[in-house]
């Protein structure tokens, strides 16, 4: 029984506001740190590439937000589907706050591919089927954050984003595989987990640095903006109030 209600402290909106006044410090100044080193290693110190020139360095950012884009819709479509089964009010806050930088990113994804692509395909966009797909996971996120805000009634509004969010999740291997499934002009994994990187240690270097500062940054980002639907849901709870007298 004490693990359980370990496992469910920060549960509660209060225990978790208090969290991540404690955390986002640590985390603003983590993904700083990271996101220079990574701009510095991944412009600067890592090796021109031998076919495309110093326009790959677009990577360092566009693999990192393609990553993060499709990993913050899993997170989006777990907590969404979390709130609604255990009707934890938290996990539905969680889920909502995920949706706008999942979409930022995907949209970085998409602006730093079309750079990409200008001078890789002479083009700014194909019909590419991960293209397609990533443009579709944009539209996901969007949708979440238009289904959720229309509806004043936020359990109602937590439960149909729930529904898009768990429906919409089938997308997420649909833009993995895609460059195995057909023939896309797309290159394949750089990174594998069965296999050796296929670029120079600086430039895994700079990806993963770039990746980690991402993180740090959406839960950051995250996190505060969870505190802000906490307050607004719990406005008239005690906690709230206390907090208010004394800040």
């Amino acid at each position: 029984m004490n693990q359980a209600v370990r496992w469910f402290t920060f549960a509660a909106p209060s225990r978790f506001y208090a969290l991540v006044n404690a955390l986002n410090p640590w985390l603003w100044a983590i993904a700083l740190l990271l996101a220079i080193a990574a701009l510095y290693i991944g412009f600067l110190v890592a090796p021109t590439d031998a076919t495309q020139g110093d326009s790959y360095r677009i990577i360092f950012i566009h693999v990192p937000a393609a990553w993060m884009s499709m990993v913050l819709y899993l997170a989006m479509a777990f907590w969404a589907a979390i709130g609604w089964i255990l009707n934890a009010r938290m996990a539905s806050m969680l889920a909502r706050a995920l949706a706008p930088t999942g979409a930022l990113f995907t949209f970085l994804a998409l602006w730093t591919g079309s750079f990409w692509g200008k001078p890789t395909w002479g083009t700014w966009w194909v019909w590419d089927a991960r293209l397609t797909s990533e443009l579709i996971l944009l539209f996901l996120y969007l949708g979440f954050i238009a289904l959720v805000s229309s509806i004043d009634d936020m359990v109602r509004g937590d439960k149909a984003g729930a529904v898009l969010a768990i429906v919409g999740a089938v997308n997420i291997p649909i833009i993995y595989f895609s460059v195995r499934w057909w023939n896309t002009l797309h290159q394949g994994a750089t990174i594998s987990m069965t296999a050796s990187p296929k670029m120079a240690q600086t430039m895994l270097l700079a990806m993963l640095l770039m990746t980690f500062a991402f993180w740090a940054y959406a839960f950051a980002v995250v996190f505060t903006r969870a505190q802000a639907l906490a307050l607004e849901r719990e406005h008239d709870t005690e906690w709230v109030r206390a907090l208010r007298a004394n800040g």
